[in-house]
């Protein structure tokens, strides 16, 4: 008899796959987008995902876990991979891939809006998983800058660019009743968020 049929031996589950993980990423920002963080739930997105409730508790571990790295995943970019030589580069290299996904992301935290302000678990999740790393990947948008000699020494108004950045692309549908496009993401940084840093 072979090791695999001895009682009380842990089944060997195969590791989730890369592709499979976002799968079920995708299908948990769906749920999102449709009904909203409050009725959210593990049953839908299983039943969505086509798995079991119990894979999504194995492999995230919360609700609030699954959901912080389904926004994670939607990121229209990740800004460790961006270095274009410029400060003003940088920025604008972000603004082109925000933009183009403005309409899906603006929905996607007005639909978590309400329960960041009322969950504080979930609220630690997402910014600890989600805007400090992003955070970070910008403050080195404005080292490398002043490694560069681009500035002279870091800005004051550094400290806001995550929150600059932020309000570009998600403020503008409430303002405006239309999201943010490529020219108004880029207008907002030419004579908005630039201005700040290099002034």
């Amino acid at each position: 008899m072979t090791g695999d049929t001895t009682p009380g031996t842990p089944v060997r589950r195969p590791r989730m796959t890369p592709d499979r993980e976002l799968e079920l990423l995708n299908a948990a920002l769906e749920v999102l987008r449709e009904a909203g963080y409050e009725a959210l739930t593990m049953d839908l997105v299983a039943t969505r995902g086509r798995c079991s409730k119990a894979t999504l508790y194995r492999q995230w571990g919360s609700k609030e876990h699954m959901v912080a790295a389904a926004m994670h995943a939607a990121r229209p970019v990740d800004l460790a991979e961006i270095d274009t030589g410029s400060l003003r580069g940088d920025l604008l290299a972000l603004g082109r891939e925000a933009a183009a996904h403005a309409e899906k992301n603006t929905e996607l935290f007005a639909a978590m809006a309400h329960a960041i302000l009322g969950n504080e678990e979930l609220a630690t999740v997402v910014r600890t998983t989600l805007l400090e790393p992003e955070s970070r990947n910008l403050a080195r948008f404005v080292e490398r800058a002043v490694e560069r000699g681009e500035l002279q020494e870091w800005p004051p108004g550094a400290e806001f660019l995550p929150q600059l950045m932020f309000g570009a692309v998600m403020s503008r549908q409430l303002f405006d009743a239309t999201f943010a496009d490529r020219d108004y993401v880029t207008r907002f940084i030419e004579h908005a968020i630039l201005p700040t840093l290099l002034s």
